[in-house]
């Protein structure tokens, strides 16, 4: 069944909703209003969606999460020291890792199907002060698309909650680390006063 409520949107085409279930309720899921930004959901008999519902249906699914990416890796790869860990890698191929990934553990039912996190950062040496300036420029990119600042904690909260499968607590731990034939990444910050010198 369609939604056939006209929403606030640039968009002038109404395109058919995609129907989903949520504690015993029937759920109307409309694309439109995931990109407009407006995040509502209808549902019949409640007025708004339980704080309890994965945060996969929160934020209005693959739009939002796509859109934050692709505004967040932007900005990664323009960055002078977080830039360098992608440099060879296209954007548009992490974006859909990344919009995959966190979908997963958003509560979607999508498998991710890319190496897990410690295979696929191993040879990179990661601080934490490198995954704390990761992480503002994710919840700048998250303000920037005007999501409520509930979700945002929610959101960064479950990001948080992967950083000890890829940081590394010195470099001396890191040396340590069989990394067979690979080459280790190790990128100083270039705004370190070591780095200056």
């Amino acid at each position: 069944m369609p939604c056939l409520r006209r929403h606030t949107t640039e968009q002038t085409d109404l395109r058919p909703c995609r129907r989903q279930r949520h504690a015993g309720h029937r759920l109307w899921f409309c694309p439109l209003l995931a990109s407009s930004r407006l995040w509502r959901w209808h549902l019949s008999g409640q007025p708004a969606l339980s704080k309890k519902a994965p945060l996969f249906e929160l934020v209005g699914g693959l739009p939002l999460i796509e859109r934050v990416h692709k505004r967040f890796y932007d900005k990664i790869y323009a960055h002078p020291w977080l830039g360098r860990f992608f440099e060879g890698h296209a954007q548009e191929a992490i974006e859909l890792r990344q919009t995959q990934f966190m979908a997963e553990k958003f509560g979607a039912d999508i498998r991710y199907p890319g190496q897990e996190l410690e295979l696929a950062h191993r040879r990179m040496y990661i601080p934490e002060e490198l995954l704390k300036l990761r992480q503002s420029i994710l919840r700048e990119s998250l303000e920037e698309e005007q999501v409520p600042e509930e979700l945002i904690r929610r959101w960064l909260k479950i990001d948080h909650a992967f950083w000890s499968k890829i940081r590394n607590d010195s470099l001396a731990s890191f040396s340590e680390v069989d990394l067979k034939y690979e080459r280790p990444l190790i990128v100083p910050d270039p705004d370190s006063p070591a780095s200056k010198h």
